[in-house]
């Protein structure tokens, strides 16, 4: 994710924090400042980093479940509005799914217990009267039992919009399953931006078009994959690549490119039989003292095999730009690149 960076790597899973959450400590820090003075602002920062610990916890729920069907998540990433594991896929059995999206929640509701039962804490109204670092436990408490209720919500991208999209696909396509929960997503966030605004709350309004917005991405993006069903990487490539040699100048290589109307070229060490290296029209243009198409190339080239589902060459692409599509034998038999890609889509699509 943008404006992203790694902090650290937790249950192999690499854990981010996005910039601006740093941008909401000093927010809430100043305002607490100004209100109490140094000891509120101190108490208010640990507050939120305390808060967003239990966020944490939360996502790896989510993640550690996930791992459990053989489904890896690359990274977690701290957010002002929250914390988002970005796992490889969801399950797509429903009861896998469900099991999933619950535990996020159940974390919480484990850390409340703990604080409640074992500890006990007896929980407190999130920033009530009277806050100190004694009260700061209790108030833990509540706010994990908040956070475990909140994110029941039947609403996407909430965990409780999974499990009623998990749930109604027992009963109908996973597809009209992710509309329905959309939807009804969209009428919690328009009703609770109704009352933000109504109310001067306009954390709520921030909530609800995340919550809009996400229950929107979330039906887009399991329409599509339905669209591209049973397609593979051979369907999205380009057969008729250009081979390029190492040695080659930068004008002839972008000569032959433009000829063949194509973006990308492949280049070839003709010797070995190898390649090693790909190079886009757009880096040719934009060297154009270099002397050799190898001082250009990007010589990280990914490569999938041409059996792939378009699924995963999309993931592929996404990352790396230009994929190779590769045959049993190790032969490259075309090239994946955005612009491909994104044709094969829009001929699903329009279907």
């Amino acid at each position: 994710m943008r404006w992203s960076f790694p902090i650290g790597r937790l249950l192999g899973s690499e854990l981010r924090i996005h910039g601006t959450f740093f941008l909401l400590l000093i927010w809430i820090g100043g305002a607490a400042f100004m209100a109490g003075g140094p000891n509120a602002a101190i108490y208010n920062i640990v507050y939120v980093l305390a808060l967003f610990a239990c966020v944490v916890a939360h996502e790896y729920g989510h993640a550690l479940m996930a791992r459990r069907f053989g489904i890896r998540t690359p990274d977690i990433t701290l957010l002002p509005i929250g914390g988002l594991a970005r796992l490889e896929r969801m399950p797509e059995k429903p009861g896998r799914e469900i099991l999933v999206a619950l535990a996020g929640p159940a974390v919480n509701v484990v850390i409340f217990a703990v604080l409640w039962l074992i500890v006990g804490v007896s929980p407190e109204p999130p920033l009530s009267d009277g806050l100190s670092f004694a009260s700061l436990p209790a108030q833990i408490a509540t706010l994990n039992l908040i956070l475990a209720l909140f994110n029941m919500i039947p609403a996407f991208p909430m965990d409780g919009g999974r499990v009623l999209r998990a749930f109604l696909s027992f009963f109908m396509k996973r597809v009209t399953a992710t509309r329905v929960a959309a939807l009804t997503g969209q009428a919690v966030a328009v009703l609770g931006g109704a009352y933000g605004l109504w109310t001067g709350q306009f954390i709520l309004v921030l909530i609800a078009v995340f919550i809009f917005m996400g229950a929107r991405a979330e039906s887009s993006d399991v329409q599509l994959r339905a669209s591209i069903e049973g397609r593979t990487a051979r369907d999205a490539m380009i057969e008729d690549y250009v081979v390029l040699r190492p040695g080659d100048g930068p004008e002839v290589a972008l000569q032959s490119l433009t000829g063949a109307a194509q973006s990308v070229g492949v280049v070839k060490d003709f010797a070995t039989g190898k390649v090693v290296g790909v190079v886009t029209r757009d880096a040719l243009r934009e060297n154009p003292g270099a002397e050799r198409v190898a001082d250009i190339m990007s010589r990280k080239v990914a490569g999938v095999p041409v059996t792939a589902p378009l699924g995963k060459v999309l993931q592929a692409v996404g990352r790396d730009r230009i994929v190779l599509a590769v045959t049993p034998q190790g032969d490259v038999a075309g090239v994946v690149t955005p612009e491909s890609a994104g044709a094969v889509i829009q001929g699903a699509q329009g279907r």
